[in-house]
């Protein structure tokens, strides 16, 4: 969505039944006179952004043409001086949308709440009030700019919380809304799910203003994970958050001989797999004082979710998607390859929780130095505000190894932003097309990692800002999961805590297998 090359002008015109024109205008600056070199320097400081790009930057409207002219040197003028009364087309910043008589969208003052359970109450004054960095700071004045441009007020703020979240997001539809004009960020659930199927969400793929082909949408793959029947429920923008990677003691492989440098190479070249984890395991994980008790463990984390994890980092998957619906997975030779290696390392490198520990304890112990790798969800635990941001040794950070089948893989676990049902077409269109241009990057900023600017201030080493964040967010590691889309199937009845002490996993695969595949015809509408 850059702006065009300098004196070209592109124009896309958008129709909605019929009723709603919107034209997205890139205008660029054009200029008829001679200036003195003096001014040509001048002006080419004004215009210069933030990149190399050759986008323009807004005119500098503080002075006059003739104010320029006349505090140039005389003996540097080697054309003739144009007229300085010519008028010089204003440049915006930003790409403008306009209506079908060319002027900029204008939606009537209209006020827009985004509901999460995270942010300040008060209404996204993290950024606005308290920018702490170059982009934070650029990106308040953009969301300045784009409210006054189109004439609307929007706040992202904590409602619900994220327990409560599903529920009142189905009171709120059913209950036809207290006539705020609300975006939801719901969180992937079953009842979200039935909410979907049961025609509570508004179908984004209506709506002539979003385009599902952008990178600002095909980057996170939420538009396709709430994709129903033909029609798009949920959409997200911007990056995926990387999630499920490793935490790395590096003290603990600097004293095992291992260089936490190869780990980072096969992770570049794609060679960091199940097998060379398992040798690292194998020469981290000691008895240093011969008791017959480990004082060092290979791995911990939270074990609920890793069959499914290395099912997936294998290529295999609990539920599939496909043209006819969603499909059964879960007996998938690839599938039963990667629940069979998640319960090898629990049985084999995982550190048991002892007497009386809290369900979190691995966190302590990978704090304690007592494990040499720990999963903890994702990369927000090792923020400066997450929860592991205490550690007094070096970590690393790498993605989960790849299976024999499969390959680097970031599961993604956005939140997904959705429209209540309760609007009308038009209302709908304003409010989305409201929350898609707030939620563009500022200028300069177009490929701009916020999670790399998170990690740097965390407890990262820098192979893993420069790496392992970056590459947990393209697209083609970003794979999105399905099994929690299906009413009736309940992670913690039946797989979601595999693998367990005593598992076994054609046990736990013939405990599910008949009721899932129920609950997946279910979800087909047969």
């Amino acid at each position: 969505m850059g702006l065009p090359e300098k004196s070209q002008e592109v124009e896309y015109i958008f129709y909605m039944e019929g009723k709603y024109s919107m034209r997205k205008k890139m205008t660029s600056k054009v200029m008829s006179i001679a200036l003195t070199a003096a001014m040509a320097l001048s002006l080419a400081a004004c215009s210069s952004g933030n990149d190399t790009s050759n986008t323009p930057a807004p005119a500098d409207t503080t002075g006059s043409s003739d104010t320029a002219t006349e505090t140039a040197p005389a003996d540097t003028t080697t054309e003739p001086v144009a007229d300085a009364t010519e008028p010089v087309e204003e440049v915006e910043p930003y790409t403008v949308y306009t209506d079908a008589d060319g002027n900029p969208i204008d939606l009537g003052g209209m006020e827009i709440v985004v509901r999460d359970w995270w942010t300040d109450p008060e209404g996204d004054s993290y950024f606005r009030n308290n920018p702490q960095n170059e982009y934070e700071e650029a990106r308040a004045e953009y969301v300045d700019w784009v409210e006054e441009k189109y004439n609307f007020k929007l706040v992202q703020k904590a409602i619900s919380d994220w327990g409560s979240t599903p529920a009142d997001f189905v009171d709120d539809v059913t209950s036809g809304g207290d006539g705020t004009n609300y975006v939801w960020i719901v969180r992937d659930s079953q009842e979200i799910a039935q909410a979907m199927a049961t025609g509570l969400m508004y179908d984004l793929s209506k709506l002539d203003c979003l385009d599902f082909s952008e990178e600002f949408f095909t980057a996170n793959k939420v538009h396709e994970q709430y994709t129903y029947k033909g029609g798009i429920y949920a959409m997200y923008g911007g990056l995926s958050e990387p999630r499920g990677g490793f935490y790395i003691n590096k003290q603990i492989l600097a004293d095992a001989n291992v260089d936490i440098n190869d780990i980072y190479d096969a992770q570049k070249n794609g060679t960091w797999t199940w097998d060379m984890f398992l040798d690292i395991l194998s020469q981290v994980q000691k008895d240093t004082d011969n008791d017959g008790t480990n004082d060092i463990w290979g791995v911990t984390g939270n074990t609920g979710g890793w069959g499914q994890m290395f099912a997936v980092s294998n290529g295999g998957e609990w539920v599939g998607n496909s043209a006819d619906g969603y499909t059964y997975r879960l007996e998938d030779p690839e599938t039963i390859e990667g629940m069979d290696f998640a319960l090898k390392l629990l049985n084999e490198y995982y550190m048991p929780r002892p007497e009386g520990a809290n369900w979190d304890y691995y966190k302590e112990e990978f704090l304690n130095g007592t494990v040499a790798f720990c999963e903890d969800g994702g990369m927000y635990a090792g923020r400066s505000d997450g929860e592991l941001a205490s550690a007094q040794f070096p970590v690393g950070y790498v993605m989960i190894p790849a299976g024999p089948s499969g390959s680097l893989v970031n599961i993604a676990s956005n939140n997904p932003v959705v429209l209540p049902s309760y609007y009308d077409d038009e209302t709908a269109w304003k409010v989305a097309f409201a929350w898609y241009v707030w939620n563009q990057a500022p200028a300069g900023y177009e490929d701009y990692n916020p999670f790399v600017g998170q990690a740097r201030t965390g407890i990262f080493d820098e192979r893993a800002c420069d790496e392992t964040i970056p590459m947990m967010s393209e697209p083609e590691h970003v794979v999105i999961t399905y099994s929690g889309m299906i009413p009736g199937i309940s992670g913690a009845a039946d797989m979601g805590w595999f693998p367990y002490p005593g598992g076994d996993t054609s046990a736990a695969i013939e405990m599910c297998a008949e009721s899932w595949k129920t609950f997946i015809d279910t979800a087909n509408g047969k």
